[in-house]
């Protein structure tokens, strides 16, 4: 039996070259794929690392090339972010001095930033949630009141600690790391 592939018309758009490591920018794609391209925006706006920029400018771009398609005729905020990956590019190396002589290899990484867009229901497993609606309160169980008369709470009596029954003289002195100066040998007291 031949199975009939649906083809999914998806909008892609690709920056390359970008002045970044891939494993940086993987961190950022893997934050609004299967998301709305409106909850994606507000990801990226608020994200504190700067390859969120460049992922933004890539997420305008695919966004602008399926709103200008005339055989889509999508609109920007009912798209999803079907796939969003960064792969690497090419590694410029340089070179800096170090110490007696020596060089250090510096890497300067780049990557490619990809992201497809298609038309359907968003996939992302966070709660729909507007980004300006404010969260609901949860409502607040009130203590049920006890009259002061049946309630009944003892306080435990201190205890004081209880007197040693050894008179003072009969305790051993306790021993120190010093040695006492006082106490004569019986050597010491015939010369």
């Amino acid at each position: 039996m031949a199975t009939v592939e649906q083809e999914r018309t998806a909008v892609r758009a690709e920056a390359r070259y970008v002045h970044s490591s891939a494993r940086k920018a993987r961190l950022v794609t893997d934050l609004i794929r299967g998301r709305s391209v409106p909850e994606a925006r507000t990801i990226l706006a608020f994200s504190n690392r700067a390859v969120a920029k460049d992922v933004e400018k890539v997420l305008r771009s695919a966004v602008a090339n399926a709103e200008s398609r005339p055989d889509l005729l999508w609109a920007g905020d009912e798209l999803v972010v079907a796939a969003a990956y960064a792969d690497e590019g090419p590694t410029l190396k340089r070179w800096r001095a170090r110490a007696r002589g020596r060089v250090a290899r510096i890497r300067k990484r780049t990557c490619h930033i990809t992201i497809e867009l298609a038309q359907g229901v968003a996939t992302s497993t966070a709660a729909a949630v507007p980004a300006m609606a404010a969260p609901e309160p949860e409502p607040v169980e009130e203590p049920e009141t006890v009259d002061e008369a049946e309630e009944t709470t003892e306080e435990p009596e201190a205890v004081e600690p209880e007197a040693s029954e050894e008179p003072e003289a009969t305790k051993e002195p306790e021993e120190t790391d010093e040695p006492e100066a006082e106490a004569e040998t019986p050597e010491e007291s015939d010369q």
